[in-house]
């Protein structure tokens, strides 16, 4: 079974939503047969390379919203993000576009290491106060990794990716996604938001269940097959 997830790196309810994804597949019975594939998304791909200001202060810009109200929302996030275990600290947060941490997860992809890079740059974005617009930044965390200094920074430097970045994007839109996470299951169901994992629970249950072969039931007499027509006649 398929999963995709459109999730921006700037956006803290994709992190509390993959911490609930993620501790509904561990107790899913055919997690083993469940591929996740991170697919990118922009929240506001109009934002600067770097925002001269904090968390709060273009958050506030941004909605219009009076700077104790943004608090008092970071609040509410935080205190959710704790009861997954991420100590979420808003005030250390740089805020740079994303678009290019993109770029770098498809790098990741490519080498197999797509889900440690994600939880990577969630964490240092959201944890650790990192700049995920920053190429140096991405080049240590590649090296990290496993990933090749020199592949990292020529992929970076350059735009290697960003087709695939806007293709991501561009079928987030026509499948009528406006907001992340979006959680896609076999291309038949959606899941908007950082359900509870009681929700994804399910949601694995009943796509698995539709997608698996079907159970042959046993007639009276024990045995699965009873009178029936084929290609070479008829019982």
């Amino acid at each position: 079974m398929k999963v995709e997830i459109w999730s921006d790196v700037a956006c803290p309810w994709c992190f509390i939503g993959k911490r609930r994804f993620e501790a509904a597949l561990a107790d899913f019975e055919h997690k083993d047969g469940v591929e996740v594939h991170w697919r990118s998304y922009q929240l506001d791909p109009t934002l600067p390379a770097h925002f001269d200001g904090t968390e709060t202060q273009y958050l506030s810009q941004m909605k219009g919203m009076p700077e104790p109200q943004v608090r008092q929302m970071f609040e509410h996030v935080k205190a959710q993000a704790a009861g997954e275990g991420l100590a979420f600290d808003f005030d250390k947060i740089v805020v740079a576009n994303s678009f290019t941490a993109h770029r770098f997860l498809h790098l990741a992809k490519e080498h197999g290491l797509g889900a440690e890079a994600k939880e990577a740059l969630l964490s240092g974005h959201f944890e650790k106060g990192e700049d995920i617009g920053d190429i140096e930044y991405l080049v240590c965390t590649g090296a990290a990794l496993g990933l090749d200094e020199r592949e990292v920074r020529d992929a970076l430097e350059g735009n290697r990716f960003a087709e695939e970045v806007r293709a991501d994007i561009a079928e987030a839109r026509a499948l009528g996604i406006t907001g992340v996470p979006f959680f896609v299951l076999d291309r038949k169901y959606g899941i908007s938001g950082a359900q509870p994992a009681e929700v994804f629970s399910q949601a694995l249950k009943q796509a698995w269940a539709e997608r698996s072969p079907l159970t042959v039931l046993a007639g009276p007499a024990g045995s699965a097959d009873g009178p029936a027509c084929g290609p070479e006649g008829c019982d």
